[in-house]
Protein backbone atom coordinates (compact mmCIF):
# COMPACT_ATOMS: atom_id res chain seq x y z
CA UNK A 1 0.00 0.00 0.00
CA UNK A 2 1.58 3.73 -1.44
CA UNK A 3 1.97 6.02 1.45
CA UNK A 4 -0.72 7.85 0.04
CA UNK A 5 -3.24 5.38 0.36
CA UNK A 6 -2.00 4.80 4.19
CA UNK A 7 -2.91 8.61 4.88
CA UNK A 8 -6.16 8.50 2.63
CA UNK A 9 -7.37 5.73 4.94
CA UNK A 10 -6.38 6.94 8.43
CA UNK A 11 -7.89 10.24 7.51
CA UNK A 12 -11.32 8.39 6.75
CA UNK A 13 -10.98 6.34 9.49
CA UNK A 14 -10.82 9.26 12.01
CA UNK A 15 -13.48 11.50 10.05
CA UNK A 16 -15.31 8.07 10.76
CA UNK A 17 -14.18 8.07 14.37
CA UNK A 18 -17.37 8.52 16.85
CA UNK A 19 -16.39 12.25 18.02
CA UNK A 20 -15.72 11.88 21.91
CA UNK A 21 -18.43 14.21 24.03
CA UNK A 22 -15.94 16.74 26.57
CA UNK A 23 -18.48 17.84 29.05
CA UNK A 24 -18.38 21.44 29.40
CA UNK A 25 -17.38 22.82 33.07
CA UNK A 26 -19.23 26.11 34.19
CA UNK A 27 -18.39 28.27 37.33
CA UNK A 28 -19.12 32.06 38.51
CA UNK A 29 -17.52 34.82 39.86
CA UNK A 30 -17.21 34.84 43.41
CA UNK A 31 -15.46 38.10 44.37
CA UNK A 32 -17.91 41.33 44.27
CA UNK A 33 -15.89 42.39 40.83
CA UNK A 34 -13.46 40.25 38.98
CA UNK A 35 -11.15 41.40 35.97
CA UNK A 36 -10.42 39.45 32.68
CA UNK A 37 -7.43 39.79 31.04
CA UNK A 38 -6.03 38.82 27.86
CA UNK A 39 -3.39 36.64 29.04
CA UNK A 40 -2.53 34.68 32.10
CA UNK A 41 -0.54 37.25 34.38
CA UNK A 42 -2.01 39.94 36.02
CA UNK A 43 0.63 42.34 34.24
CA UNK A 44 -1.50 41.40 30.61
CA UNK A 45 -3.69 43.80 29.13
CA UNK A 46 -7.15 44.44 31.52
CA UNK A 47 -10.25 43.49 29.07
CA UNK A 48 -13.57 43.43 31.47
CA UNK A 49 -14.59 43.92 34.64
CA UNK A 50 -17.18 40.75 35.68
CA UNK A 51 -19.42 41.41 38.91
CA UNK A 52 -20.15 38.83 41.53
CA UNK A 53 -22.21 35.38 40.14
CA UNK A 54 -21.57 35.90 36.45
CA UNK A 55 -21.53 32.64 34.74
CA UNK A 56 -18.24 31.85 33.19
CA UNK A 57 -17.02 28.51 31.11
CA UNK A 58 -13.96 27.19 32.06
CA UNK A 59 -11.79 26.31 28.19
CA UNK A 60 -8.08 25.58 29.88
CA UNK A 61 -6.88 25.40 33.78
CA UNK A 62 -3.67 26.10 34.23
CA UNK A 63 -4.02 26.05 38.23
CA UNK A 64 -3.92 29.47 39.20
CA UNK A 65 -5.11 30.97 35.59
CA UNK A 66 -8.48 29.73 34.41
CA UNK A 67 -8.89 30.39 29.94
CA UNK A 68 -12.48 31.43 30.12
CA UNK A 69 -15.74 31.82 27.16
CA UNK A 70 -18.12 34.45 28.38
CA UNK A 71 -21.92 34.76 27.45
CA UNK A 72 -21.52 36.96 24.71
CA UNK A 73 -18.84 34.48 23.89
CA UNK A 74 -15.68 36.06 24.33
CA UNK A 75 -12.77 34.32 25.25
CA UNK A 76 -10.20 35.55 28.30
CA UNK A 77 -8.19 34.76 31.30
CA UNK A 78 -9.36 35.32 35.30
CA UNK A 79 -7.27 34.18 37.91
CA UNK A 80 -9.00 30.52 39.59
CA UNK A 81 -9.33 33.03 42.67
CA UNK A 82 -11.67 34.93 41.15
CA UNK A 83 -14.32 31.78 40.62
CA UNK A 84 -16.66 29.85 42.80
CA UNK A 85 -18.10 26.67 42.05
CA UNK A 86 -21.73 27.86 43.01
CA UNK A 87 -23.50 27.37 39.56
CA UNK A 88 -25.51 30.19 37.90
CA UNK A 89 -27.34 31.13 34.56
CA UNK A 90 -27.18 34.48 32.54
CA UNK A 91 -30.96 35.16 31.06
CA UNK A 92 -29.91 35.77 27.59
CA UNK A 93 -33.50 36.67 26.06
CA UNK A 94 -35.56 39.75 26.55
CA UNK A 95 -38.89 38.57 29.03
CA UNK A 96 -38.09 35.29 29.80
CA UNK A 97 -40.70 34.16 32.39
CA UNK A 98 -40.27 32.50 35.56
CA UNK A 99 -42.75 29.72 36.21
CA UNK A 100 -43.83 28.07 39.28
CA UNK A 101 -43.22 24.85 38.50
CA UNK A 102 -41.77 23.04 34.89
CA UNK A 103 -44.96 23.69 32.67
CA UNK A 104 -45.51 26.81 30.89
CA UNK A 105 -49.53 26.62 32.18
CA UNK A 106 -48.22 27.04 35.44
CA UNK A 107 -48.36 30.60 37.09
CA UNK A 108 -45.71 32.85 36.31
CA UNK A 109 -44.05 34.17 38.96
CA UNK A 110 -41.87 36.91 37.13
CA UNK A 111 -40.78 38.35 33.48
CA UNK A 112 -36.81 38.53 33.50
CA UNK A 113 -34.94 40.74 31.70
CA UNK A 114 -31.66 39.85 29.51
CA UNK A 115 -28.65 39.63 31.50
CA UNK A 116 -29.94 39.14 34.99
CA UNK A 117 -28.07 36.15 36.63
CA UNK A 118 -29.96 33.38 38.16
CA UNK A 119 -28.41 30.61 41.05
CA UNK A 120 -29.31 27.18 39.73
CA UNK A 121 -31.76 25.29 42.24
CA UNK A 122 -31.19 21.96 40.79
CA UNK A 123 -28.96 20.69 37.83
CA UNK A 124 -31.75 18.50 36.74
CA UNK A 125 -34.01 19.41 33.92
CA UNK A 126 -37.78 18.65 33.85
CA UNK A 127 -38.87 18.65 30.11
CA UNK A 128 -36.22 21.58 29.07
CA UNK A 129 -36.92 23.91 32.61
CA UNK A 130 -34.23 24.41 35.40
CA UNK A 131 -34.82 25.22 39.20
CA UNK A 132 -33.42 28.49 39.80
CA UNK A 133 -33.54 31.32 42.15
CA UNK A 134 -33.31 35.08 41.65
CA UNK A 135 -31.36 37.31 43.91
CA UNK A 136 -34.26 38.47 46.14
CA UNK A 137 -35.38 35.06 47.03
CA UNK A 138 -37.78 33.57 44.62
CA UNK A 139 -37.48 30.16 43.41
CA UNK A 140 -39.09 28.81 40.12
CA UNK A 141 -38.16 27.22 37.03
CA UNK A 142 -36.80 28.68 33.35
CA UNK A 143 -36.68 27.13 30.22
CA UNK A 144 -33.31 26.34 29.73
CA UNK A 145 -32.87 27.74 26.17
CA UNK A 146 -33.57 31.21 27.96
CA UNK A 147 -30.46 31.10 29.65
CA UNK A 148 -26.87 30.82 29.42
CA UNK A 149 -24.30 28.71 31.64
CA UNK A 150 -25.72 25.64 32.01
CA UNK A 151 -24.64 22.23 30.15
Amino acid sequence: MSRFAKALTLLITLMLAPVVAVALEFKSVAAPKAILYDAPSSAAKKILLLSQGYPVEIIVDLGEWLKVRDAQGSISWIEAKQLSGKRTVMVISANAEMRSSADAASSLLATLEKDVVLEIGDTKLTNGWLKVKHRDGMTGFILISSVWGFN
